[in-house]
């Protein structure tokens, strides 16, 4: 069965404020197992690195925090900490770097919570059958919303070919050690000579991999085949002295997205609405502390219930052939298939224009 994608098209409309054209496409979808009068409902956006300009302006946001409100629910942006360590890699950093990029409670008119808590250890080992993953590490916040509103910029990816929705929910909802998880097979490693051996790389180890080398300078060291990858030392670390390892075959990591993006959403079956903005559609993720020109002019907006049918759809209108230019390595259909394997949605789909 298709799902249905509802498309704002800018070049269509006008003198028609894009802003205002949120309230129509919202109507167009099913709501109706989000309406339970006084839940929180999590709206999931990408604050945007410092230095960054081609995130989603806080405008749309509030546009979006005010159609939540009319559905009687109450609303709060998120995302979660990143691994590396930049502006957005612990809480207070996370909401300084927000609020300097517009996402002040005054602009967006409403509060503002990281998903995985202060240092990113705020999080739900979620099950998941999967291939790679029993088990997934979700925000707490995240998890524990009664629904959420996914909101992604639609841009190109390094590692993923593109971004949207999956990896929004995915990489986006995932705590920090998540995030290691889906990065790399490979185990973090310590840099000896700024180790300052205090142990509390110990004290969060799950599985007792590390210990503290007695040499000319004490230093922690990883025991790889006891460890497992899951990155909490690597967050843990006040020293920054284990790095996280980023190499990883992209199709690999595309499926492990996949996984994280089930996880995310296991607990809000038909809770769960995606809005992708098709605009300031930047080669590289928002990560980065700048952007580099659009690789295509501004499409417009999309809706849908399914994070399948909006990525493939905005996949089909940007035109698979823009990505494979910039990244020819990559097959970013990986996470869409694999996605549509889980049962979390499908490729096939009715674009309805708004």
């Amino acid at each position: 069965m298709k799902s249905q994608v509802y498309f704002y098209d800018i070049h269509k409309h006008h003198k028609i404020s894009p802003v205002n054209k949120l309230g129509d496409l919202a109507a167009r979808l099913d709501v109706s197992e989000l309406l339970s009068e006084g839940g929180n409902c999590a709206v999931k956006v990408h604050f945007g690195e410092p230095g960054n300009a081609s995130f989603i302006r806080p405008i749309y946001i509030k546009k979006i925090v005010s159609i939540i409100k009319g559905l009687k629910l109450n609303p709060f942006l998120t995302d979660t900490n990143t691994l590396y360590y930049g502006q957005r890699s612990n809480a207070v950093d996370h909401l300084n770097a927000a609020i300097g990029n517009g996402f002040a409670y005054a602009v967006v008119d409403a509060p503002l919570i990281i998903g995985d808590g202060l240092n990113g250890k705020d999080y739900v080992n979620v099950p998941v059958n999967g291939k790679h993953f029993s088990e997934v590490k979700i925000g707490s916040a995240i998890y524990h919303a009664d629904a959420m509103v996914v909101v992604s910029h639609f841009k190109g990816h390094e590692l993923s070919g593109f971004g949207g929705a999956i990896k929004n929910i995915s990489m986006g909802c995932a705590s920090r050690a998540g995030k290691q998880m889906m990065h790399s097979a490979v185990k973090p490693k310590v840099n000896g000579s700024i180790c300052t051996s205090c142990g509390k790389c110990i004290q969060y180890c799950p599985t007792n991999a590390i210990e503290i080398i007695q040499e000319n300078k004490p230093f922690a060291s990883v025991n790889s085949d006891v460890c497992y990858g899951c990155g909490e030392c690597v967050v843990t670390c006040p020293a920054k002295a284990i790095k996280p390892n980023w190499q990883t075959e992209t199709s690999v990591m595309q499926e492990k997205m996949a996984e994280f993006a089930a996880g995310a959403v296991q607990n809000k079956k038909n809770k769960v609405i995606y809005f992708n903005f098709l605009i300031d559609m930047s080669p590289c993720c928002d990560c980065y502390h700048f952007n580099d020109a659009p690789i295509k002019e501004n499409i417009g907006i999309l809706a849908s219930n399914d994070p399948v049918a909006i990525d493939r759809a905005s996949l089909d209108l940007v035109g698979l052939d823009v990505f494979k230019k910039i990244y020819p390595e990559i097959n970013p259909a990986v996470q869409l298939n694999y996605l549509e394997q889980l049962g979390i949605g499908t490729q096939e789909y009715d674009l309805i224009n708004v």
